[in-house]
């Protein structure tokens, strides 16, 4: 039976930052496997995740089972004082199980096969697969539930495949029953009368396969829920076998980073802790997938966990999946491993622990490098478990934030079909700019549902919302009306929950929230068009990407278009709506210019930074009683502080202002810390 209050984060970390990675002892001779644990405690590693693609190992032969070398493994990583996070293998196969049961495998939208040789190749529909899933689950929980080392269940791995085939297709139909109940239902939602796509029987409707020229977008943003769906179901039956087998031992699987093929916010609901796997590209750190895209993903990860959350994989050093692959500069995973614990992290891990001499990604990093532990990167890596061990106070203190930024797995799902006024406008890129808009004004941010309770936010920003329910848009006037500061982006609240567009081009509630009256047109701009704004904050600005066609309907115009079709005709505008105040951007300023906006719109809400004067580039977190301060730069700079702090990393009091190397990070507390240490 599930208790009433399942295990947390907390209870796997008992105190402590969770650091370590994938460990794959079955890859190495078990003389290896001493070393192993001797460098662990030398890096102070204090968790190893076990097991992630060791199925083929674990069941040789359909019901065979061979844990003995497990068995050594757990023991040692115990006695060594390293905790397990003991995956079940799902997400890869072994051979013998496509061999035997090819209807195990997924196929594309073509019909073709997609066959195992590598990972992932497994149907979520598939009764075959589940079974002997949730087989091997429930055996690996009854072996080792009471094992001492278990500290955390890891559920299969980046969860995303999507599958075609009749299998899948009799899985989708019964879910499309469930959420509709009648043909009658179905075919009015799908717009079914448009290109004669009317259907007669349950049996007619397939999955969105390869046709003859656009599939019906709803149906697509239908099998996109089902997808979802159907994983999800996947987890939640071997969560469900561990649960019931080890009450005590929370669960988890690991997200990818902003991953579009799962709806975050209903998995995370089903976790006892949200996991995910970040990989910014070192080549350029202050570029958009250096610490502004981390921030982003954490950000929105400590939104789905609701508290601390963990980091299951970053590298140590060079991937192997971008066309060059680029070593970290020194300092770099230093400071983005402190960045994850400045903005909630409670556990900082890596894929993987030893780097793999064979296989497919036998040139991505591992902590211990092919250079051994001499290496460049293991020396990194035992002086980040210094640090991490300093920080033991942090764990569980929330960071708190007074922004939100909306995100909504279903509105980004609806812009992914074919024909929209501009190929061009993806969910991801207004979201990534406002978000970074905000981080570059050192203003920490929630994401939030666009249905979730806002009060708590002076300020919500939704970007791109091209799709919002009913509730949705009832909520965000509410918001408003009650006194909230709302910053809407371009092309947001156009259509409902069926991708049928609001009569009007953009939903009347919404429109009277902004002030806003018709909106005549929808003008998006070539590659490598601008629009010219009338000056924003003193200063020229531009336009990207998008344009509309506006009149007003009591809002006031902060800027407008100049010169083009649009001349003189509303960009940005303001206005008050019940206790409240509702800007609306119809197109994506360039980045100073939606940064003072954004700032003007959190400086009227009195959101503010936590430290005046930050020089750019460097963050500042507050977490709990700790200022996490980030420099993202090579060049050195320094921070003035309104009061004298203490860093937890050094022990150093300063006075006046705070010295940050290349790359460098401090950890501030505003009083002297207790005898004996830093932490």
């Amino acid at each position: 039976m599930t208790p009433s209050r399942r295990p947390s984060l907390g209870d796997a970390a008992r105190g402590r930052i969770l650091y370590g990675g994938d460990y794959n002892p079955e890859q190495w001779p078990e003389p290896v496997w001493h070393e192993d644990m001797e460098l662990m405690r030398e890096a102070g590693v204090n968790l190893a995740t076990v097991g992630v693609f060791s199925w083929a190992r674990l069941e040789p032969r359909p019901g065979a089972r061979d844990f003995g070398w497990l068995d050594r493994v757990l023991d040692l990583l115990h006695a060594s004082g390293v905790g397990a996070c003991l995956a079940t293998p799902t997400a890869s196969p072994p051979p013998w199980m496509g061999a035997r049961h090819p209807e195990t495998l997924p196929r594309d939208e073509t019909g073709a096969v997609v066959w195992y040789g590598s990972r992932n190749h497994f149907c979520a529909s598939s009764p075959v697969y589940r079974d002997h899933a949730l087989r091997i689950t429930a055996d690996l929980a009854d072996r080792y539930g009471d094992h001492p080392a278990l500290r955390l269940w890891h559920v299969n791995n980046e969860y995303g495949t999507a599958c075609w085939c009749d299998t899948t297709a009799r899985h989708f139909r019964r879910w499309l029953r469930t959420r509709y109940g009648s043909l009658e239902a179905l075919n009015e939602a799908w717009g079914t009368a448009f290109w004669s796509q009317r259907y007669d029987s349950w049996g007619e409707i397939i999955p969105p396969r390869r046709a003859q020229y656009m599939a019906n977008p709803t149906q697509e943003l239908d099998f996109r829920r089902f997808t979802s769906d159907a994983l999800l179901e996947c987890f939640t039956a071997e969560r469900d076998v561990l649960v019931e087998r080890t009450p005590h031992i929370p669960v988890t699987t690991n997200f990818m980073p902003f991953f579009v093929g799962q709806d975050g916010w209903a998995w995370a609901e089903r976790e006892d802790v949200v996991s995910v796997d970040l990989y910014p590209d070192p080549a350029d750190p202050e570029g958009p997938d250096g610490g502004a895209w981390g921030a982003l993903v954490q950000d929105l990860t400590r939104s789905q966990a609701r508290g601390p959350w963990l980091l299951m994989e970053q590298a140590a050093g060079p991937v192997n999946w971008r066309g060059v692959n680029h070593p970290r500069p020194e300092g770099l995973t230093r400071l983005w491993s402190l960045q994850a614990v400045a903005r909630g992290a409670d556990g900082i891990c890596f894929f993987q622990w030893r780097q793999s001499r064979q296989g497919s990604e036998k040139f991505h990093s591992g902590m211990v490098g092919h250079a051994g532990a001499r290496g460049r990167t293991f020396r990194q890596v035992r002086e980040l478990g210094a640090d991490l061990g300093r920080l033991a106070g942090v764990t569980g203190a929330p960071v708190t934030a007074r922004a939100a930024v909306l995100h909504d797995w279903n509105a980004w799902w609806a812009t992914l079909s074919a024909g929209r006024p501009s190929s061009r406008l993806t969910y991801e890129q207004p979201l990534r700019a406002w978000h970074r808009a905000l981080w570059e004004s050192h203003l920490t941010c929630d994401f939030a549902h666009p249905e979730a309770e806002l009060d708590g936010y002076a300020l919500v920003a939704a970007p791109h919302l091209y799709l919002l329910t009913d509730a949705a848009l009832d909520n965000l006037a509410a918001y408003v009306r009650g006194g909230g500061t709302l910053v809407c982006g371009f092309f947001t609240g156009v259509a409902d929950e069926d991708d049928r567009v609001r009569e009007g081009g953009v939903d009347a509630r919404l429109r009277t929230v902004l002030g806003i009256g018709t909106v005549h047109e929808w003008w998006p701009l070539d590659e490598g068009e601008a629009q010219p704004l009338t000056p924003l904050s003193g200063a020229d600005a531009t336009g990207t990407l998008w344009r509309e066609d506006i009149e007003t309907a009591g809002a006031e115009t902060v800027a407008a278009y100049r010169g083009g079709e649009l001349d003189g005709r509303p960009a940005v505008t303001r206005h008050a709506f019940g206790d409240g105040t509702a800007w609306y951007l119809s197109t994506l300023p360039d980045p100073a210019a939606l940064r003072a906006l954004l700032s003007r719109a959190a400086g009227e809400a009195d959101v503010r930074p936590p430290l005046p004067g930050l020089p750019a580039g460097v963050e500042a977190v507050r977490r709990g009683a700790w200022l996490f301060l980030l420099n993202h730069r090579r060049e050195p700079t320094a921070v003035p502080l309104p009061a004298p702090a203490t860093d937890l990393l050094t022990g150093r009091r300063y006075e006046r202002e705070a010295p940050l190397g290349r790359y460098g990070a401090a950890v501030l507390r505003g009083e002297p810390p207790a005898p004996g240490g830093g932490g």
